[in-house]
């Protein structure tokens, strides 16, 4: 297997374990996975889907698309139980489809060798991380997973069984 088609492996596996889960949780996407908050559903979905975007485009030089959920789903925010801070859940699915099918043209697009061009916008302090599209497309297959367990913990809140998807 090659390393683009390796990416888009890991790519579809995380996702389609994390967003069953959050499937399953868009009757109640503003619950914490904790007595003490956390990273409820619907925020779990808007910084996925805002992120991907974000190291999609930063790999291109280019502006992200969704700049204006930085202040609700970026890096450092923190998840409300406000709904009226975010988009309905139906919207943020909507364009958490639409990023991941931007993301896998852009995948489709490319080579192996192509794996080791340097992502264009990347700052040079953070160029260990998200120096290379194969490190920026790394990260987006593997950003998933890393809150997974966010929604697990939510559905626990609710006394759902635990759910393999």
């Amino acid at each position: 297997m090659n390393g683009v088609n390796c990416i888009k492996m890991a790519m579809e596996m995380s996702n389609n374990m994390t967003m069953g889960l959050i499937d399953d949780m868009k009757d109640a996407p503003l619950t914490f996975p904790t007595s003490k908050g956390g990273s409820h559903p619907l925020w779990v979905l808007g910084h996925l889907t805002y992120s991907e975007a974000n190291l999609t485009n930063l790999m291109l030089g280019e502006d992200n698309p969704l700049a204006d959920w930085k202040e609700i789903f970026g890096e450092g925010t923190t998840p409300s139980d406000d709904a009226s801070l975010y988009p309905p859940i139906g919207e943020v699915f909507a364009k958490a489809a639409e990023i991941r099918e931007n993301t896998i043209k852009l995948l489709n697009s490319l080579s192996d060798d192509d794996l080791d061009k340097p992502a264009l916008g990347c700052p040079d302090d953070q160029k260990d991380f998200f120096g290379t599209y194969a490190q920026c497309l790394t990260i987006v297959a593997l950003h998933s997973m890393m809150h997974r367990g966010n929604v697990a913990d939510s559905r626990r809140m609710l006394g759902r069984a635990p759910l393999m998807a």
